[in-house]
């Protein structure tokens, strides 16, 4: 701080320092961590998390993970509420039960009712009222109050392994698909139920409030995909360790990372031995890391790589998590955006239109692709798929090419009239 003159400076306003600085803390910023099991995202996360809030930024550490850890890490004790643990730094665990009471209490009261009508009582009923997906969704929607009302500055997203994540984040696209299919017929069905099951049947139909609260939801996934495919706003890192299954699904990710269009900006090598241990075991195992750092470097180059050298150990507390985070940063600010270019471009050229996509590690063999009725284009790649919406512009446009080149799918369409 000693360049910034006395009269700006206040110890009481870190904020006012990050503008001097020339950072704008009213735009927030989503840094998400992801990776294999046991890769160290939790540790990343809340290393992470604390520098950012030592220099300044107002900061939350976040977990979507339903095995949370992020509390073992700090050494202390969370309870599904957002929680101040220092200055500048809050902490969430989310827990499904206290918002499905807090968000969705008309959801959880019909289908809890449902369940009760068809015989099934007590706490079996109450259990069943949390469907698959609540968890993704109370995420993003913190994600957009955030965002909304310019509570945080960084938000680090700590999340499950690789599947939850590649869920989590290709939310918005599937819930939207859903509901755009289903939620007008479903509106058409509890019209004539009312005037007919309704009347004949011992089964509660879903109110108003219900039916308005899926509505809400479905408008709040078209703002939490603005946010996620922001590539200045949000990025993700990939975590990985130099062993071989580590790096096979890293690539994976990546690949049905880029698939959703989200921005993979970064890669964190955790867990790397540092040279000069003593011991067989060690040495052989540093023999082993040399090998798995020259396939990263030939794997992921020239994308953003940081490293973290240290033994194996338990990282719990603020020490450790602040040896670590010199580790991986060293002077760099954690909330840099190390690239911020989108994984999906669309483009007009005479007069025809290009869809490009980038599709690392991916070859033809694995892609398909399918036009709906409805002007979408569902893109099939391994055991990951994406329904992407053409644009209004294209939506009466035929497809005339479609090419897997240089890890780039390239669609090329033409509008009918040109034909």
């Amino acid at each position: 701080m000693d360049d910034i003159p006395s009269a700006m400076y206040d110890k009481s306003d870190e904020r006012q320092c990050l503008i001097y600085r020339g950072i704008n803390p009213s735009v927030m910023r989503l840094i998400i961590n992801t990776g294999k099991g046991g890769v160290g995202k939790t540790s990343v996360s809340v290393a992470t998390a604390k520098r950012c809030a030592d220099m300044g930024y107002r900061t939350i550490v976040m977990s979507t993970d339903s095995a949370h850890s992020i509390a073992d890490s700090m050494d202390l004790e969370l309870n599904g509420e957002i929680t101040n643990v220092m200055p500048n730094l809050d902490a969430l665990e989310i827990d499904i039960i206290t918002e499905m009471n807090r968000r969705w209490d008309d959801i959880r009261r019909y289908i809890s009712d449902l369940m009760m009508s068809q015989g099934i009582g007590g706490m079996t009923a109450e259990e069943m009222a949390i469907f698959p997906g609540m968890e993704m969704i109370a995420a993003l929607m913190y994600i957009i109050d955030f965002d909304k009302n310019d509570r945080y500055d960084v938000v680090v997203m700590d999340t499950a392994p690789t599947a939850e994540t590649l869920r989590l984040l290709s939310f918005p696209d599937i819930s939207n698909w859903y509901a755009d299919k289903m939620f007008g017929l479903l509106k058409k069905l509890m019209s004539i139920a009312r005037m007919t099951i309704g009347k004949f049947m011992d089964m509660p139909l879903p109110t108003k409030g219900v039916m308005q609260t899926i509505e809400l939801i479905k408008d709040q996934m078209n703002e939490a995909k603005r946010i996620l495919e922001d590539p200045k706003k949000t990025t993700v890192r990939l975590v990985v360790n130099p062993e071989k299954m580590v790096i096979n699904e890293t690539k994976r990710a990546y690949s049905y990372l880029c698939l959703y269009n989200k921005n993979v900006e970064c890669l964190i090598v955790n867990r790397v031995y540092p040279k000069g241990i003593q011991g067989e075991y060690f040495e052989n195992k540093y023999r082993e890391q040399e090998k798995y750092m020259e396939l990263i470097h030939q794997v992921f180059d020239p994308m953003k790589m940081m490293f973290s050298e240290q033994m194996p150990s338990e990282l719990v507390g603020w020490d450790m998590l602040d040896k670590l985070a010199d580790n991986i940063y060293g002077d760099t600010d954690p909330t840099t955006v190390f690239s911020d270019r989108s994984p999906m471009s669309f483009e007009l050229i005479d007069d025809i239109y290009k869809i490009t996509m980038d599709l690392p590690f991916t070859d033809k063999s694995q892609v398909e692709l399918f036009r709906t009725k409805d002007d979408s284009i569902i893109v099939h790649v391994g055991s990951q798929k994406r329904n992407v919406a053409l644009p209004d512009s294209m939506r009466h446009s035929t497809m005339i090419g479609a090419e897997l080149k240089d890890e780039k799918l390239i669609l090329t369409f033409k509008k009918e009239e040109f034909l």
